[in-house]
């Protein structure tokens, strides 16, 4: 079995496949780094709706994140030509190109940005459908498609799997939850010294924290941006509930997250859930670690409890002095599994 540092060093001097490479290191900058866009894709698919109103509802989510992002930076929205005529709550500040997609995720099925040099290409990471578990014909090949129409190299991790699974700082260090990465669903036969290396490659990253995460008890296989998420170098903002959750699968999973972010000597803050909500499912998502950092700007989700969201607001303006901070009512996606950062992908400024 390969080493950690044979597996470390494979991915510095080699290609995922085998091949030399001589190009400058990629690096994805920070989120809260200067964006020259923001990418977002239009839900529409039927054979991942079923319902038609709640699909309604959902577009109507994505348009009013879209809109709201458009306040402070450019954002493209990527759909099926034949959606366009349809996307009237969207602003006119938005543009749209026609790419196919199926659902909303760009964060996991859109392309992610790296500066090489003074040169922007797409680090790509194979989107799958988060484990062969959604259809995603169109969504599986968005990162292509975005990278041939702005004529930008897409130079291959190696990896299947969703950059919402991951987090990093900008600054060389990275954390993620390994159920979603060393997982036969995404990458059979790749052990986890092998895929960190790969991921440490694909965002110029230097290290990598792991927790284990929780396999199989949601599609993404517990994304970490629900849980904790980096406000800068070794600054942890992370969302868990004022009382314990009951004994569990997902709470024995937070507690150790937390614990072993906390032991590896990262600065963690933590915000409480919040203690009243609009939905009541146990499925539904209510995060504020998963906000979005634009240009000039915190998007951030409320859910309805007064208390918890003015604190959640408050946390988000300390940790990035001097941007404005929005809350939307995006319960549309918690009920899906996800939240505002699950619907965007930055491309960041060059230059």
């Amino acid at each position: 079995m390969m080493s950690r540092r044979q597996a470390l060093a494979g991915a510095t001097a080699l290609t995922m496949f085998g091949q030399a490479r001589a190009e400058v290191r990629m690096t994805v900058p920070a989120e809260e780094d200067v964006h020259e866009a923001t990418f977002m894709q239009w839900p529409n698919s039927r054979a991942v709706y079923d319902d038609p109103v709640f699909l309604r509802i959902t577009q109507d989510t994505i348009a009013e994140i879209a809109n709201t992002i458009a306040e402070f930076e450019p954002v493209i929205m990527l759909a099926p030509a034949e959606e366009h005529g349809r996307m009237r709550r969207l602003s006119q500040k938005v543009e749209v190109w026609d790419i196919p997609t199926e659902d909303l995720w760009a964060r996991d099925s859109g392309p992610l940005f790296a500066r090489q040099g003074d040169e922007l290409v797409v680090s790509h990471v194979q989107f799958n459908g988060w484990g062969r578990k959604q259809y995603h014909q169109n969504d599986g090949a968005i990162a292509g498609e975005v990278a041939r129409r702005l004529n930008l190299p897409l130079v291959p991790s190696g990896l299947w799997g969703e950059p919402g699974g991951v987090d990093h700082d900008g600054h060389g260090l990275m954390i993620a939850h390994e159920s979603s990465w060393v997982n036969d669903n995404r990458n059979p036969g790749l052990n986890r010294y092998e895929i960190e290396a790969r991921l440490l490659a694909a965002y110029g990253a230097d290290r990598m924290i792991w927790a284990p995460g929780l396999w199989g008890e949601d599609i993404t296989d517990y994304h970490i941006d629900a849980l904790a998420r980096f406000t800068g170098p070794g600054k942890v903002l992370m969302n868990l509930p004022e009382a314990p959750y009951p004994d569990g699968p997902f709470a024995r999973a937070v507690n150790e997250t937390h614990d072993i972010l906390v032991d590896a000597g990262l600065d963690v803050e933590v915000i409480a859930e919040p203690n009243r909500r609009r939905v009541s499912s146990v499925d539904f998502v209510a995060s504020y670690a998963n906000y979005y950092a634009c240009n000039g700007a915190i998007i951030a989700a409320e859910f309805g409890d007064p208390e918890t969201d003015a604190a959640a607001l408050d946390a988000l303006k300390r940790h990035y002095p001097g941007r404005e901070a929005v809350a939307l009512n995006v319960d549309a996606l918690g009920e899906l599994g996800g939240g505002i950062h699950c619907a965007p992908q930055q491309m960041p400024k060059v230059g």
